[in-house]
C-alpha cells in the first residue's frame, strides 16, 4: 500500500488499471499536503479485503476515502455501507463500461441512507481536491492550503481575461 505517514484520506480502487485516473486525487492531496494512502479493494475479486478496509478506515484515523471503479462500480457504494466516514466515488471509464455510463449510474443512485458524493467520469483531480475540503474542515493547515489552492484558480482565471476580451477573429 502506497502510504504516506499518518494518512487522512485512503484512496482505492478496484483495479490497477485505474491507476491513471485515481492517481490524479493522489497528485492533488500530495499538492495540498494532505497525507494519503492507496490501494487496491476490489468489491468483486476480494470482498473480504474490502470490508477489512473500510470496516477499520475510521480507527486508522482516515478522514475521508476516495473510491474509484468501473464498470459496475459497487466499490464505492459498498464501501460506504461499510463505514462511517464519507465516500467520494470516481466512476471510471474502463476497458468493459458502456461509456462510462454504468459506473456513473453505480455509483450515483444509491439507495437512502447510503450515500456517496460523486465526481465527473475520470474525475480522479476533483475527488481529490473534494476530499481535501472535508479534511480541511478539522485541519487548520490543510484549511490553509485550499485557501492558496482557491486564490490560485481566481487568479489563473483573472489573468486569462485581458487576453480572452482582446481576442479578435481573423477573416
Amino acid at each position: 500500500m502506497a502510504t504516506i505517514p499518518n494518512p487522512l484520506v485512503s484512496i482505492i480502487m478496484g483495479s490497477s488499471s485505474d491507476l491513471p485516473v485515481m492517481e490524479q486525487a493522489a497528485a492533488v492531496l500530495a499538492e495540498l499536503n494532505v497525507p494519503y494512502e492507496m490501494t487496491v479493494v476490489s468489491a468483486h475479486r476480494t470482498p473480504e479485503r474490502m470490508v477489512e478496509h473500510a470496516a477499520a478506515a475510521a480507527d486508522r484515523g482516515i478522514k475521508v476515502i476516495v473510491a474509484g471503479a468501473g464498470g459496475a462500480a459497487h466499490l464505492p457504494g459498498m464501501t460506504a455501507s461499510l463505514t462511517i466516514l464519507p465516500v467520494i466515488g470516481v466512476p471510471i471509464h474502463s476497458s468493459n463500461s458502456i461509456d462510462g455510463w454504468d459506473s456513473v449510474l453505480s455509483i450515483l443512485q444509491m439507495p437512502s441512507g447510503v450515500p456517496v458524493a460523486t465526481v465527473a467520469l475520470d474525475g480522479g483531480k476533483n475527488a481529490g481536491i473534494l476530499a481535501a475540503q472535508i479534511v480541511a474542515t478539522s485541519e487548520p493547515g490543510i484549511a490553509e492550503n485550499m485557501r492558496t489552492f482557491k486564490a490560485a484558480l481566481k487568479e489563473k482565471v483573472m489573468a486569462s481575461i485581458e487576453a480572452v476580451e482582446n481576442h479578435r477573429v481573423s477573416k
